[in-house]
């Protein structure tokens, strides 16, 4: 959580009563674990296990794991902003301008022949 730069501060906790299968103890205690982390609001829910602490252990470890996807996400975007804006401001070299302009009107006078040759006949 450290490397994260996780505080404990940024989790708000909350303990639900459990959906589905599982008697009295559903109805009687509240087992789910809902974990919000507040900067990104993301949040987890967990009620795998029948026990209180166990849900909260696994919570924590979706809650990280979510965590460093947006992470890795965010850095995937802004990687692919600073690459589209390197790209934008890279210009040809007028040695390559010049060659390419000469390349398209070679072409366009092939095209010009061609036609010439066609209205002929």
């Amino acid at each position: 959580m450290e490397r994260l730069k996780i505080r404990p501060q940024d989790i708000q906790e909350r303990f639900i009563r459990s959906r589905g299968p599982g008697g009295q103890n559903v109805n009687k205690t509240s087992t789910c674990v809902c974990l919000r982390h507040i900067p990104t609001g993301i949040e987890v829910r967990c009620q795998k296990e029948r026990s209180q602490p166990l849900n909260r252990m696994c919570a924590r470890g979706a809650l990280i794991e979510k965590i460093r996807q947006h992470l890795r996400v965010q850095e995937m975007q802004e990687r692919a902003k600073r690459a589209k804006e390197k790209k934008a401001r890279w210009r040809r070299p007028e040695y390559l301008r010049q060659r390419l302009v000469e390349s398209k009107r070679r072409h366009s006078q092939k095209k010009r022949a061609r036609a010439k040759l066609l209205e002929i006949e």
